[in-house]
């Protein structure tokens, strides 16, 4: 029997098994796990670009962040001696002064003194040598100061009744100039005050109720 012929006026079918509608399906669905996989990535870029935002803001508010270090009269040693007459006063005392540096890098400040007053008038004085307050350190610095009442001071009334109480107002104030270093790059410049109140008790040879602020 002969072949029956193809009618004329209609394709050939596909020799490879798919129709269009299969093959524009497949293009579909690649298209759209190509715009899965963009937004994936799109998302994990917005997270590491806010994790990094976050991680620059907190370094910023911590690590770069300038402190002022705080400066303090820690404590008195001991009271070493002390000669108390009626027209005369002079003692000696060790005491430790401590200077807090919450930076992370060093406070370096220069060389300074202690001043000691009695009423508004000085009656002592110390040198603070230079150095410096490491990172998340507290720097101690012993100094001895030998207390002397000018005799102006000691020959006035208000002087004779200072001793009779048996205690003596006093304080002390310093002042520091330095730079905190951070990452040794980053340098600011900061001066701390130290401004104390104590009450130097005669027969107990001490000196207490310090307060600094």
């Amino acid at each position: 029997m002969a072949e029956k012929e193809q009618p004329a006026g209609y394709p050939l079918a596909p020799t490879n098994g798919y129709s269009r509608s299969d093959e524009e399906a497949a293009r579909a669905s690649d298209r759209e796990l190509r715009n899965k996989k963009r937004k994936k990535w799109a998302i994990y870029i917005i997270v590491f670009i806010i994790f990094q935002c976050g991680v620059i803001a907190l370094f910023t508010l911590t690590v770069m962040k300038f402190r002022t270090p705080k400066f303090r009269m820690r404590s008195v040693n001991s009271l070493e001696t002390i000669n108390v007459q009626a027209s005369s006063f002079n003692a000696k005392l060790s005491t430790e002064l401590g200077i807090k540096n919450t930076n992370f890098g060093p406070y370096k400040y220069g060389a300074s003194n202690v001043y000691f007053y009695y009423k508004g008038e000085q009656v002592g004085s110390a040198i603070i040598p230079k150095s410096k307050a490491d990172f998340r350190r507290t720097k101690k610095v012993k100094v001895e100061v030998d207390l002397t009442v000018p005799p102006s001071l000691a020959s006035s009334s208000e002087w004779a009744s200072a001793i009779n109480s048996g205690v003596l107002p006093l304080t002390s104030q310093s002042r520091l100039t330095g730079k905190i270093e951070i990452m040794f790059i980053f340098k600011k410049k900061r001066a701390i005050n130290m401004n104390c109140t104590m009450d130097l008790h005669i027969s107990s040879k001490q000196l207490q109720n310090i307060n600094c602020k």
